[in-house]
């Protein structure tokens, strides 16, 4: 059973400047939660109630919000507002959070190496709060953690984009397995288009084997000068331990303001059902 799950949550948030100048972008809300609430409920949903976050300067907002807030729970006891804070109750209640900081940014490889402390040595869930996805019949994260058992390796969440957006992702390439999985033979970190692999984009779901670590700490800085997870990846699926997922779902990408609108509306249309 896979117990844990990680949040790189170090980020500058930049595209959404000024809103994010103090705010984490994790904290901006889709209706009424954050980004990184939908995460840990989705998480949580796998199976995953220990909850690890790596965090940055400046936010301190994150912690705050998976905690209590006496005053406030003071003002609204007995009143119908109280009913609005059950979600993040339920979260409180049923997840153990726990916190480090990512000193410098110096990547997404970084961000999980700097998360071992928290993770130590068993499988674990990483999550990136500002791809939200709404699975069709369950989380994608819960449809990985069937994957995982089966296979017992690292697993990677793709989707097939346009060629005119490969630069954007880590991409992968490899046998199909069968319509939705395929086995990992080689990886790259925002190729441009003539020499992309594939169309198979990463996106901001995995589960990793914990001796990514140990490949991390050797693994030289790529792709803009960064550590990154898709280097380490690619190590592990030279050696057969790398399955990518076409999961079932829709993801968002709420790291741009076109994709934060899209998720936006569609949640809106859910609620008003």
């Amino acid at each position: 059973m896979i117990r844990k799950c990680l949040f790189p949550a170090a980020g500058y948030g930049t595209r959404f400047l000024p809103a994010t100048k103090v705010m984490p972008k994790e904290m901006l809300p889709i209706l009424d939660r954050p980004l990184i609430q939908y995460g840990v409920e989705e998480a949580l949903d796998a199976g995953m109630n220990n909850i690890a976050i790596v965090t940055g300067r400046g936010k301190r907002a994150l912690a705050d919000h998976f905690d209590v807030n006496y005053e406030l729970e003071h003002q609204i006891r007995g009143t119908p507002k109280a009913s609005l804070l059950s979600s993040i109750d339920r979260l409180i209640d049923n997840c153990t959070f726990s916190y480090t900081r990512q000193i410098a940014m110096r990547g997404l490889g970084h961000a999980i190496l700097t998360g071992e402390t928290l993770i130590g040595n068993e499988p674990f869930g990483v999550v990136l709060a500002d791809d939200l996805c709404v699975g069709y019949d369950r989380g994608v994260l819960a449809q990985m953690v069937e994957i995982y058992q089966q296979h017992q390796c690292s697993i990677v969440a793709v989707e097939e984009v346009p060629m005119t957006e490969v630069h954007k992702y880590g991409v992968v390439a490899g046998t199909m397995i069968d319509d939705d999985l395929m086995q990992v033979s080689t990886m790259v970190e925002k190729p441009p288009a003539n020499e992309a692999p594939s169309n198979f984009a990463i996106i901001g779901r995995y589960i990793l084997t914990p001796d990514i670590f140990e490949i991390l700490e050797t693994t030289e800085a790529g792709a803009g000068g960064e550590i990154q997870l898709t280097d380490a990846l690619r190590t592990q699926a030279e050696q057969g331990k790398v399955i990518a997922y076409r999961f079932k779902g829709q993801r968002f990408d709420c790291g741009s303001p076109s994709g934060f609108v899209a998720a936006t509306n569609h949640f809106y249309h859910l609620s008003r059902r």
